[in-house]
């Protein structure tokens, strides 16, 4: 595995098959497996991972330098960007709430469950050998996450809920690579202790931001008449973040940054990197809803969209 990354190379017109190509890496190399089932690690794909986290993390350096050093600054900048961060306030949300027929927000839902990437299942890869008070708060939410040791409680089960409820069938092959990226991004930062701070950064400011988009994309659920506990997953987030998000400020990213000040950039450049990949994300999903565009939920190539529900 090359340490430095710096020569290598992103084919920028090959986004699509760049990330259905990382997303199968990704889910191999996550899935248990014994040892005569394992398959051939894919070196190939790695270089391509830490190539394309390398090109994310440079395009976003520049402005994440800007970011202040001082722990209580640092903070406040973060926090802003729930309000001017890239993607943030966008159109989508609004429109999933209030407007969206069915057929659209199971479309938006698949999507969104074929590219999530198990927030529990990161935060226990960040978490390795980090400072004791940062770890302690991790673990307080990584057991959120699980449900406080109840299985109808794990947030990763709620969401499979949904998808079966609508009838929806994730994959791969049937995702955006916007949507793809973004998962891949969060597993690849994760993954690799090179970019350990980047990766606290943006789970850190998912759990900022999600509230929000989770409050409305929830309300636009109920609007639909999906059952209460189908819609539980978003309903959830809606609050839970919010009180997430203040922890993992005062006792994950101001105690790293206390201890050594050059985390800051690191951190800035992860939330920025994730908030570039949720704002591609929705752009994407608009065009192909036409939200804002006068269509007829249709990406024109495509056609009309289909029901995913069966």
């Amino acid at each position: 595995m090359p340490d430095d990354c710096s020569s290598a190379t992103v084919d920028l017109s090959g986004e699509d098959i760049l990330h259905r190509r990382l997303a199968a890496f990704n889910r191999a190399r996550m899935t248990p497996c014994l040892p005569e089932d394992a398959v051939v690690e894919d070196l190939a794909a790695l270089s391509a991972e830490l190539a394309f986290l390398e090109h994310a993390r440079l395009q976003v350096a520049n402005q994440a330098a800007r970011a202040p050093c001082e722990p209580a600054n640092f903070a406040a900048w973060f926090e802003r960007l729930v309000a001017d961060g890239p993607g943030q306030q966008d159109a989508l949300f609004p429109w999933l709430a209030d407007s969206a027929p069915m057929d659209a927000m199971c479309w938006f839902l698949t999507q969104e469950v074929a590219g999530e990437a198990g927030f529990e299942d990161l935060t226990a890869l960040v978490q390795v050998r980090m400072p004791q008070r940062a770890k302690l708060e991790l673990a307080r939410n990584y057991w959120d996450e699980m449900g406080r040791g109840h299985a109808r409680g794990m947030h990763g089960p709620l969401l499979e809920d949904l998808a079966q409820a609508l009838g929806l069938k994730p994959a791969i092959d049937t995702t955006v690579w916007e949507s793809l990226a973004l998962a891949n991004t969060l597993a690849g930062l994760a993954s690799h202790r090179r970019y350990a701070f980047q990766a606290i950064g943006a789970l850190g400011v998912i759990e900022l931001t999600a509230p929000g988009r989770a409050a409305m994309v929830a309300a636009g659920l109920e609007r639909l008449g999906v059952a209460a506990r189908a819609r539980h997953y978003f309903a959830l987030h809606a609050v839970l973040d919010i009180r997430h998000a203040a922890t993992w400020l005062a006792e994950v990213i101001r105690p790293l940054i206390e201890e050594d000040s050059r985390r800051a950039c690191a951190i800035a450049e992860g939330a920025l990197m994730r908030l570039n990949c949720g704002a591609a994300c929705f752009r994407r999903y608009r065009e192909r809803l036409g939200v804002g565009c006068g269509g007829p939920y249709d990406d024109g190539d495509a056609g009309p969209i289909r029901s995913m529900r069966t």
